[in-house]
């Protein structure tokens, strides 16, 4: 067996794996690059291997960063199946679809108004190649096994991260692999925590907190505190929000705080139909999280759901005070752009950051306090009350990571670290080979291993 570092290497984005096993290739995840302008050119080139050559993908969730390079590679001829639990399939059906259409507004936008360097700007995929990749999806259940072919088996175990998020073990009948994905917390109030696993040859383990603990306060009072505040200078709260896992846990939380009194009765708008889609699919896989569906349904009636494109370009006018969650939670692009515009210029506002946010994103520039951030080909000035909750992450700090590696009954062989920026990966190498004694390494680019 070998593997091949396609993505994820000194940085969070671009998630892909290249498993070789005998003649069978399998790809685990499938993302695209964000953030840095030299990561996200990586999306146009070609990889090092023909999409006609790969036999099957494997998804560890529904992620873009993870999942929303596979238009692109059926589009460029893989013809195989896409494996992934039946939450990833149901979350992919709605994340796909919406990125080939923000892609295309994108470029459209860009050359009404003539800023990009690209003439004509097109998108790296439309709305109908994610259409089409999504016939290629095979949903496998939780903790069965099932043959990829020439004896590759891969099991799915939850991961605590995300509605379908999963571990994912391959094993050829020698040698067992194990990627963590994104491992999910242990406390987290909706997910329930990741499958502890007892022993695997090799380990894939993520590092987007490596170096990071979360703020130990209670991430329900910190929300209150944010909104209490805002709501009395007469301000609104933006909070750029993935559609899938943060959205859904402000929404709970905002559900907890009324019913508690905690916060004013003020307007709550949910601006991201893809969002809306995915907090309605928590419902129909209530058995993976805590919420009953009674809470689903308070979660649900959170917030007004904002639909139509009419209704989001109106929304900016508003009077305040209100609540605005809308998508995509790094400020990379969707209608939280347009409410940027809107209220990042004005002191009285509060623009809320509740998950991690990537380097050379929007998010990362305003969290680290740029006085102005480019949209639409335009400077936007900040002026908002900038704030970043990690307490509201989904992904496992440090002392988290380390608590879940101490149920293996033996030292992998080797362990890999992966998807985080170079000093949070070099940081959890120096963490588990100091305290655990595992034989550890952080992957480069296109790095190739051979698994023995």
């Amino acid at each position: 067996m070998e593997i091949t570092f396609l993505g994820a290497t000194g940085t969070v984005t671009g998630s892909k794996y290249l498993i070789a096993s005998g003649s069978k290739k399998v790809l685990v995840d499938c993302g695209l690059f964000q953030g840095f302008k030299q990561l996200r050119l990586r999306n146009w080139e070609s990889l090092p291997i023909r999409p006609a050559e790969i036999d099957a993908v494997v998804l560890t969730h529904a992620h873009l960063d993870h999942s929303g390079y596979l238009p692109l590679l059926v589009k460029d001829g893989f013809s195989g199946k896409i494996c992934c639990t039946p939450g990833t399939r149901d979350l992919c059906a709605i994340l796909l679809p919406d990125s080939g259409f923000l892609q295309e507004e994108d470029a459209e936008h860009a050359n009404k108004h003539r800023y990009s360097k690209h003439t004509p700007a097109l998108p790296l995929y439309t709305q109908q190649d994610a259409v089409r990749s999504l016939r290629q999806f095979l949903s496998v259940d939780f903790d069965r096994d099932h043959d990829l072919g020439n004896g590759l088996i891969l099991r799915f175990l939850p991961a605590g991260h995300i509605l379908g998020s999963a571990l994912v073990s391959l094993k050829n009948g020698q040698t067992s692999i194990l990627f963590s994905g994104d491992l999910g917390r242990p406390h987290d109030p909706i997910m329930k925590p990741p499958a502890i696993v007892h022993k695997t040859d090799y380990l894939v383990i993520e590092s987007t907190y490596g170096n990071r603990r979360h703020d130990p306060t209670d991430p329900k009072a910190a929300l209150a505190a944010v909104i209490n505040r805002t709501v009395e200078r007469g301000g609104v709260i933006l909070i750029p929000s993935f559609a899938v896992g943060r959205t859904q846990s402000v929404l709970y939380y905002i559900h907890l705080l009324k019913s508690e009194r905690a916060i004013p009765d003020i307007p709550v708008y949910l601006n991201s139909p893809m969002a809306v889609e995915a907090t309605d699919i928590y419902s129909d896989h209530f058995r993976e999280h805590r919420l009953t569906p009674s809470e689903c349904k308070a979660m649900c009636g959170a917030a007004h759901f904002v639909n139509s494109v009419e209704e989001s370009k109106r929304l900016s006018s508003f009077p305040p005070p209100m609540i605005v969650i809308s998508a995509s939670g790094m400020a990379t692009g969707g209608r939280v752009l347009h409410h940027i515009e809107a209220f990042a210029p004005e002191p009285r506002n509060t623009i809320l950051f509740v998950g991690y946010q990537a380097g050379g994103t929007r998010g990362e520039a305003m969290v680290n306090g740029v006085p102005s951030v480019k949209i639409h080909g335009e400077y936007v000035p900040v002026k908002a009350e900038i704030v970043a909750m990690e307490g509201l992450s989904a992904h496992a700090d440090y002392a988290e990571i380390m608590d879940w590696l101490g149920h293996f009954d033996a030292p992998p062989t080797k362990t890999f670290i992966t998807h985080g920026e170079p000093v949070a990966a070099d940081a959890l190498r120096h963490r588990i080979e100091e305290q655990r004694g595992w034989s550890c390494r952080v992957p480069d680019y296109l790095e190739r291993a051979v698994l023995k």
